[in-house]
């Protein structure tokens, strides 16, 4: 990888990050009523050089445009510096005002802390210290001027050793300045108020005090504010609600798509708020545990209801929201994984095809391509795999209640990612590739004999018959559907996997419309001086039986066959593997493993 990618992708991963953070932060409705602006500009000046967040009484927040930090760092951060907006620190001028002293500034970071250690928003840095003075900002700031500022409380903002408030003029637009101060303080009224009513019984949520938000935006907003499971999965997922769109591609309830990390749901459906936060949840298991990807040669719609019933299963047992009715549920197939429940429902197709997803009857919900626009987004594998992982570790930490064991483990295994197909390779090399093992013999000298004449040393030989028996075959698709990529990267993978086992010669057969034998090769003429036969047809049988049949071909040799998915069904009687390129599935099922070469 070179430096301008991994430049990229630290910048993608800042992103992701900050925008996690700013959405769980703008879940707490106080500090979503303080209205201020983002800036994440790399040439911005007001950026902090080594901190996270500054505000400017203009009320925009500075963040640092490439520093990696976790999400609920980010929400921390960004609740403290719009505190500041919500405190009355900054308020909006048009007149120049000279900037705070040190004193006043630690003074207001301190009360800030305070306030956030009682309103709890993300994660505060360990670095701060644990317990804070009483008095408010102007008390604590002529305490500290009489008697000296403590190193503790110095430098407690969000802008490491700099000033994370900077007044500067009003300019935003001609109207009035805004008041933040009073809009934080109706707005944490009527928090405070609404979460009286909840203790009361009066009230099943906070969302509920937002009338003019749809049921499934509000089931969304649940999930970013109270449950840390799927909390920052929810906050990376986009919503679409289009009754035309929901027709056309015949989405009865609900479906998503991964890739392009959409839920659209049928808005003409009616259900309460804790039934809509059943449908999400189980959209956005389907997406995170990577259900598309990893139905593999299965049947697609069955697979998609073999995770239906895994995923409401563990849902019911997690008691998230209330199981429309008519959804997939059977008791039976509780603790089993999604692929053992696609063998039990797989022997009775007729029943199974009757069968109805959140999509509807006959149609998965797990779609293979976003129904709107493409658009940019950042790697979403590792985006589903860190949102699940977080909030595992968050629910834990939280100890908000027991998960289903095997959904844990589904999100311990998603948490490591899966080897590269080229590691795979060399495990399977070292695995069925046996490497000559050499004598010693007096009969052949060492090299090191000259050096010391007086004693006598074995040099090491190679009999023919074990060089013999350390091969392998390698039949290989030469038809006009191949791409010369994945041609050059399976080849060279394998010459330099072979040449570090000491393998000295591989028997290679070109397949298009009939084999063409190429006989033993030297492992180093495998990736670069092999003359490749033919483009026509794709048919590989042929050249497995050749292999099959060759007496000078040792019977215990494995086989690599490398092609592009489109040939003929193949029956291979000894240890072999596949190399076909990402995203194309091979027309049988494999008995040997497969490598999908990126």
């Amino acid at each position: 990888m070179t430096r301008a990618e991994r430049d990229k992708k630290r910048r993608d991963l800042a992103k992701e990050n900050f925008e996690f953070g700013l959405a769980l932060m703008r879940a707490n409705p106080a500090l979503a009523a303080v209205e201020f602006d983002t800036c994440r500009r790399e040439d911005c000046p007001a950026a902090p050089r080594d901190g996270l967040v500054r505000a400017d009484s203009n009320g925009t927040l500075h963040a640092h445009p490439t520093r990696v930090a976790e999400p609920a760092r980010w929400a921390w951060s960004l609740a403290h510096a719009a505190l500041h907006l919500g405190f009355g620190h900054l308020p909006a001028s048009t007149d120049r005002r000279d900037q705070p002293d040190r004193y006043a500034l630690a003074a207001r970071c301190t009360v800030v802390n305070r306030f956030l250690l009682t309103f709890r928003v993300g994660t505060a840095p360990d670095d701060l210290p644990p317990t804070y003075p009483g008095g408010d900002e102007e008390q604590l700031a002529a305490r500290w001027r009489r008697t000296g500022l403590p190193p503790a409380h110095e430098h407690c903002g969000t802008a490491g050793r700099e000033a994370d408030q900077v007044f500067v003029p009003w300019g935003r637009y001609a109207g009035g300045t805004p008041d933040w101060q009073l809009a934080f303080a109706a707005a944490l009224t009527r928090t405070v108020s609404a979460a009286m009513d909840m203790a009361g019984g009066r009230r099943e949520s906070l969302d509920g005090a937002v009338p003019d938000r749809r049921p499934w935006e509000r089931a969304l907003s649940w999930f970013v504010s109270s449950y840390p499971l799927l909390g920052a999965l929810a906050a990376g997922i986009t919503l679409v609600a289009d009754a035309e769109l929901a027709r056309a591609h015949g989405i009865q309830v609900a479906a998503v798509n991964a890739e392009a990390g959409e839920i659209y749901v049928n808005p003409l459906r009616t259900f309460d708020d804790e039934e809509w936060r059943f449908v999400l949840a189980h959209e956005m298991l389907h997406a995170a545990l990577r259900h598309g990807d990893r139905c593999g040669a299965r049947d697609p719609y069955l697979f998609n209801v073999a995770c239906d019933y895994v995923i409401n299963g563990w849902l019911r047992e997690m008691q998230v929201g209330v199981m429309p009715e008519g959804l997939l549920y059977d008791a039976q197939l509780a603790g089993l994984s999604a692929e053992e429940v696609y063998d039990r429902i797989a022997v009775d197709l007729r029943r199974a095809r009757r069968l109805a997803t959140l999509r509807g009857k006959g149609l998965g919900d797990v779609l293979g391509a976003p129904l709107g626009p493409p658009c940019d987004h950042v790697d979403l594998d590792g985006f589903y795999r860190r949102g699940l992982a977080q909030g595992l570790d968050l629910h834990q930490r939280q100890e908000r209640g027991f998960l289903p064991g095997g959904l844990v483990e589904e999100i311990r295994a998603l948490s490591h990612p899966p080897l590269p197909w080229d590691a795979r390779l060399a495990r399977w090399f070292d695995e069925f590739v046996p490497r000559p093992e050499p004598l010693r013999t007096y009969a052949r000298p060492a090299r090191r004999q000259a050096s010391t004449p007086d004693i006598p040393r074995a040099g090491r030989w190679f009999p023919p018959e074990e060089v013999a028996r350390c091969t392998f075959g390698v039949v290989l698709d030469t038809s006009g559907s191949m791409d010369r990529t994945l041609l050059g990267k399976a080849l060279g993978a394998i010459a330099s996997y072979a040449e570090a086992r000491d393998v000295p010669a591989a028997r290679v057969v070109f397949c298009d419309a009939a084999p063409h034998d190429a006989g033993y090769l030297p492992v180093a003429d495998i990736a670069g001086r092999v003359r490749v036969h033919g483009r026509g047809g794709t048919v590989l049988q042929p050249g497995v039986d050749l292999l099959h049949r060759a007496d000078d071909f040792p019977p215990g040799a494995p086989l690599l066959v490398i092609t592009d998915g489109w040939c003929d069904v193949l029956r291979i009687r000894r240890e072999h593997a596949y190399l076909v390129p990402q995203g194309r599935r091979l027309p049988f099922t494999a008995r040997g493993p497969v490598f999908r070469v990126q």
